[in-house]
């Protein structure tokens, strides 16, 4: 009977599999629906803009024989379903069709921003968690202390201050009137990239730094201090281990998962305040990119803009859930 139970128990187990691969299995489902809401909700939405494609090309000099001519170039003629089809075909193929504005192949217009644009998020993310992280902790342990009073009171003044206020700030003090040590702005030549001139790169990475790490801070912070007051450390501190001890391996372990989780959402938040931040400081960056699309109304650079952005939505949900399982222990294993 053991042996059955034990048969059955393993069984059990393995037609539910482990946890982190039924949590992927499970956001990637989510996640493919996801993007296919957001697909066809971005078509409509460009669909029903005043006007079409063509008059966008065309402009005032827009004829009705040149406009007709010009949308059976364009398939502007077909039905939406019809258009919605070949254009996510394309998407799927690589194939995202030519920018109205130039002429030119839309990856080919949005690759480089896309590589710049990520080289400025991953940075930002890596500093503001690293900052982020190790300010909560010391926070936690010096809890009540002035330096907790002062990180507390300026982080929270941090969070009602918009991107472009800080972006401002930072350029009127070391680029204009105060210090002249950095450049105003992260204008990047033509075919270079921005890893080329890390100089560009500082305040536009400091503006976004400064943006999300009162967030992580605070999280951080405040889950310390509960680890800090739990049972199972204040077990750990009886029994006599190192202060050290206490602090890595009970208390930050479990400190870890909901700042994960703020970490995350951060990454989110900085591909969407790119967008002001790349505007200000005129960098040549995905959100720039989608300004100048949205004010030039070219349709194609701004859907595979929007798909992008949402496609990076779904992977980071997806990548903080399970490193945030990960770091977990009760909780990643199978049972």
């Amino acid at each position: 009977m053991v042996t059955v139970d034990a048969r059955a128990t393993g069984a059990g187990r393995g037609r539910r599999g482990h946890p982190i691969g039924r949590l992927v299995v499970s956001r990637l489902g989510g996640g493919v629906i996801t993007l296919i809401i957001v697909s066809i909700v971005v078509f409509a939405a460009t669909q029903i803009l005043p006007g079409n494609a063509a008059y966008a090309v065309l402009g005032h000099n827009a004829t009705p024989a040149r406009l007709h001519a010009l949308e059976l170039q364009l398939g502007l003629n077909r039905s939406a379903a019809a258009q919605y089809a070949a254009w996510i075909g394309g998407l799927l193929t690589g194939k995202a069709g030519n920018s109205l504005a130039n002429g030119q192949p839309v990856w080919a217009l949005v690759a480089p921003r896309l590589v710049n644009s990520a080289v400025l998020v991953a940075l930002s993310g890596l500093a503001g968690a690293l900052i982020g992280v190790l300010l909560g902790a010391i926070a936690a342990l010096r809890k009540d202390s002035l330096f907790d009073y002062v990180l507390s009171v300026v982080s929270l003044a941090v969070t009602a201050l918009p991107e472009f206020v800080v972006a401002i700030s930072l350029v009127i003090l070391f680029a204009t009137v105060v210090f002249q040590v950095l450049p105003a702005v992260s204008v990047l030549p033509p075919g270079t990239w921005a890893w080329q001139q890390p100089e560009l790169l500082v305040l536009p990475i400091a503006t976004l730094v400064i943006v999300v790490v009162p967030y992580i801070f605070r999280m951080m912070r405040a889950a310390m201090i509960e680890a800090l007051e739990s049972e199972y450390v204040e077990m750990a501190r009886l029994k006599g281990l190192p202060a050290w001890r206490v602090l890595l391996v009970h208390a930050l372990p479990n400190a870890v998962p909901p700042t994960v989780q703020v970490i995350g959402l951060n990454l989110l938040y900085l591909a969407g305040g790119i967008v002001v931040v790349e505007y200000v400081f005129d960098f040549p960056g995905i959100g720039q990119g989608l300004v100048n699309a949205v004010s030039n109304r070219d349709i194609p650079v701004i859907q595979l803009i929007v798909v992008i952005l949402a496609a990076f939505y779904v992977f980071m949900n997806i990548l903080t859930d399970v490193v945030a399982l990960l770091a977990t222990p009760r909780r990643r294993i199978a049972r």
